[in-house]
């Protein structure tokens, strides 16, 4: 089956927006753990300072979710993202019951394979990570001191 020239060109810019959302929602959900702010926990409150997993967990949403958001060390910050997502799952969710439906897991399992699929495929062209590239690149065009002429040199 062949692209669409229109699938073709609106692919990067449509990655990049489902980063934007994916990173601002783990955002939302890191800010509601660590701050209690969205609702906050289960309970309405912010996870205790330093709590193990849940407030460690949320510092991670909140961090790594900003990252992905802007498209900053995306790929890393994805990845991350996503295997504190699965390490969630499987360790609150699925003693609970099979099934994410079951065990409340459906966040978890979400984030976790969306956040893998930015990973796989970067940031798009809407983010910082490629403007830092490009800035990288460009060569330093601040014009240099001309070298002195020794005296006495043949011209």
């Amino acid at each position: 089956m062949e692209e669409s020239v229109s699938q073709t060109k609106l692919w990067p810019y449509v990655l990049s927006l489902f980063r934007v959302i994916v990173g601002a929602l783990f955002v939302c959900h890191g800010a509601a753990t660590v701050f209690g702010v969205l609702g906050g926990t289960g309970a309405g409150t912010a996870a205790p300072v330093g709590a193990w997993p849940g407030w460690w967990a949320g510092l991670i949403q909140l961090v790594c979710g900003a990252l992905v958001a802007l498209g900053l060390g995306t790929r890393v910050a994805a990845l991350l993202g996503s295997g504190s997502m699965a390490y969630a799952y499987f360790s609150v969710h699925q003693e609970k019951a099979l099934l994410p439906i079951q065990n409340g897991g459906e966040a978890s399992i979400m984030f976790c394979w969306t956040l893998l699929v930015i990973a796989l495929t970067g940031p798009g062209v809407w983010a910082l990570d490629p403007l830092l590239a490009r800035i990288r690149r460009v060569p330093d065009r601040t014009p240099q001191p001309a070298e002195p002429v020794a005296e006495g040199a043949a011209g």
